[in-house]
């Protein structure tokens, strides 16, 4: 139930962003003391430390040995496009969207690239197109968990093993708090800011035996800038998956993925973040459950996402307002929030219906999340008050 009383435990951390993402406990500057500042990212010392961060990747993500992975620039949406515009055109192209970041590859592909043979499956927030309808005779292009929905493809068995196409995945907010069949994907891109809750500006892309065939045998019909270029003479740049990045990286950005890195490793790996994750999604369905207010953005609770939770006012009171009033409403709920220091960031995302949206990746504390749910309640109900009041 809403309630008007102000709750008096706080979050300890009230960092609820979907990126960049709340830094894991016990984060502090400190952590970025050995980082190696003043040298060139090409000195063997640079060097070590990105092929630290590939191999540290690769290991905790069980990245296959036949896989590539590398370091580039532009967060995951340099990685999606050095793949999209790298990769397609030998195939025809199917374009899965469901929420602003898929829209945004599909109008790269179809308006940017101007690929005629470019299909675009579409569904509205909340839900999946039909992945039964997915023709993989064709290349496809797909998010596994929609960030600005918070809808997430429930698993891979929709994805054949003999498909003749390649399975391209923007994985950005389920890489580390999602499992992720590798065996059904050709092509994966991450960034470092989401699980791991690193500094934005890199992404990562990883890219299997398949991809890399595409690569030299496929020269793209337009051209390349030079930052996409992962070829040489029809030959993959190997150097590029050891370190030896296509542009200049952040060294201190660098050393923040590390740290992020190892004390994924001393928790317990990829299943104690998978778990981490989960937990934070079952404490926010159990404060839904009993909600007069809340819902889940989601229709379906197999495709509901455990990172970008995003939540849908279902009030009658909020239904039978205008749109506009509406989102006056949650822009007044985040304000407070954020006015009394217990959540920052929470907002839906600018494209999204009017609502919220909670990070809950690997490095969110349950307990914060425990402690934010309450004052949900309260700044909807002072919210809503002031809205009548007002009417």
């Amino acid at each position: 139930m809403t309630s008007a009383a102000k709750p008096g435990r706080r979050p300890a951390n009230p960092n609820f962003s979907s990126g960049p993402c709340a830094k894991r406990p016990g984060w502090s500057p400190a952590a970025l003391t050995g980082a190696v500042v003043g040298r060139s990212h090409r000195a063997k010392v640079g060097k070590a430390r990105l092929a630290e961060v590939i191999e540290r990747s690769a290991t905790l993500l069980g990245l296959p040995s036949d896989w590539r992975l590398a370091i580039v620039p532009a967060s995951d949406t340099g990685a999606v496009e050095m793949a999209l515009w790298s990769l397609l055109g030998a195939r025809g192209v199917e374009m899965l969207a469901w929420e602003s970041f898929g829209s945004g590859w599909a109008t790269d592909v179809v308006k940017q690239l101007k690929l005629k043979d470019a299909r675009v499956l579409e569904a509205g927030y909340g839900a999946l197109p039909d992945l039964s309808a997915v023709d993989w005779d064709c290349d496809v292009v797909f998010t596994w968990n929609g960030t600005t929905s918070g809808v997430r493809v429930p698993d891979a068995d929709w994805i054949p093993a003999d498909r003749g196409g390649l399975a391209i995945c923007d994985a950005t907010s389920a890489a580390f708090a999602m499992p992720l069949d590798f065996a059904k994907l050709d092509v994966v891109t991450w960034s470092w800011q989401k699980v791991l809750g690193g500094e934005a500006a890199h992404g990562m892309l990883a890219l299997g035996p398949r991809a890399v065939e595409r690569l030299e045998s496929h020269s793209p019909a337009w051209p390349l800038p030079k930052i996409f270029r992962m070829t040489k003479g029809g030959k993959l740049i190997e150097g590029i998956f050891k370190g030896e990045t296509i542009n200049t990286p952040s060294m201190l950005c660098v050393e923040d993925a590390l740290d992020g890195l190892r004390w994924a490793e001393q928790i317990g790996g990829l299943e104690a973040l998978v778990a981490r994750s989960r937990a934070n999604l079952a404490a926010v369905e159990a404060w839904v459950e009993a909600s007069d207010w809340a819902g889940f953005l989601a229709e379906r609770p197999e495709i509901r996402s455990s990172t970008s939770i995003c939540l849908k006012v279902v009030d009658p009171w909020f239904a039978s307002q205008a749109d506009d009033a509406q989102g006056a409403l949650i822009k007044a709920l985040v304000a407070k929030l954020d006015a009394e220091g217990v959540a920052y960031d929470i907002g839906a995302y600018r494209d999204a219906p009017a609502g919220l949206r909670i990070w809950g990746g690997a490095t969110v504390e349950t307990s914060d999340i425990e402690a934010l749910l309450p004052w949900l309640d309260w700044a909807y109900a002072a919210a809503k008050a002031e809205s009548r009041a007002a009417a």
